[in-house]
């Protein structure tokens, strides 16, 4: 079977995902954006396909070396993709966004699905039955906040997420736990309800490094896949190296 590295570039971390065929098997960590840690990929994997979604200024020696060693595709507004966007200024939709949009059409097919991404942002990604995607919505994420509400403030300390903490914050720790989390799933749950007034039987898919701390809080039925925007690089990439 071919090996696929899929990476994901995002403002927070630097990811590899590994597929084997079409079956995900494992994800990398990268500690830098270097042709050093590019090459130790390509020699540990031997990989036949490679493709970049990136959000960042990486260095350039990056796509070089992928391009060298793999059938390479770096995802951006010029990219063929499974799916359509008629939505104003194409060029400027991030190529992760594009990536979940795409492994919302691939999972669920011809269905009506929002896609959310919890990361350094929150995105809302909406595409419809006719795989269109239409947009969405984009604020900040958890991290975010917590640092605006440290670095703002003369006096509020700088916190790290937690999982247990109480509705009714007894501490500032707690209170800005139960500010911050149960604010951004109130938040979540309030335009998932938005969109189902506006649209009948949709999916609603939750990725991100900052999945879990929400899960537990939310009402709605929601698909949670941590791989999902590694599963939609990987179809992306199908898609123009075959």
């Amino acid at each position: 079977m071919q090996t696929t590295l899929c990476f994901d570039f995002g403002n927070t971390r630097l990811k590899c995902a590994v597929f084997e065929g079409g079956n995900f098997k494992e994800e990398c960590i990268l500690g830098d954006a270097t042709g050093s840690s590019i090459q130790q990929l390509i020699d540990q994997y031997h990989p036949a396909k490679s493709i970049l979604s990136s959000v960042i200024n990486h260095p350039p020696e990056i796509e070089a070396l992928l391009a060298e060693h793999t059938r390479f595709h770096k995802l951006g507004h010029a990219s063929k993709l499974p799916i359509t966007t008629p939505v104003g200024k194409p060029e400027t939709i991030g190529a992760d966004r594009l990536a979940l949009v795409v492994a919302a059409a691939d999972l669920f097919p011809h269905e009506h699905n929002l896609a959310i991404g919890l990361g350094s942002c929150i995105t809302y990604n909406f595409i419809n039955n006719r795989h269109e995607f239409l947009g969405g919505s984009i604020s900040p994420g958890m991290n975010m906040r917590f640092r605006a509400m440290h670095e703002q403030t003369a006096l509020l300390p700088l916190i790290q997420a937690e999982t247990n903490f109480p509705l009714v914050g007894f501490d500032t720790k707690t209170n800005l736990l139960s500010g911050v989390i149960l604010g951004m799933a109130k938040e979540i749950d309030g335009i998932i309800e938005a969109y189902s007034l506006k649209f009948n039987n949709f999916n609603v898919l939750l990725t991100g490094g900052d999945m879990g701390f929400f899960v537990p809080h939310l009402k709605n039925k929601i698909f949670a896949d941590p791989n999902l925007i590694f599963k939609g690089l990987y179809a992306i990439s199908e898609y123009n190296n075959c």
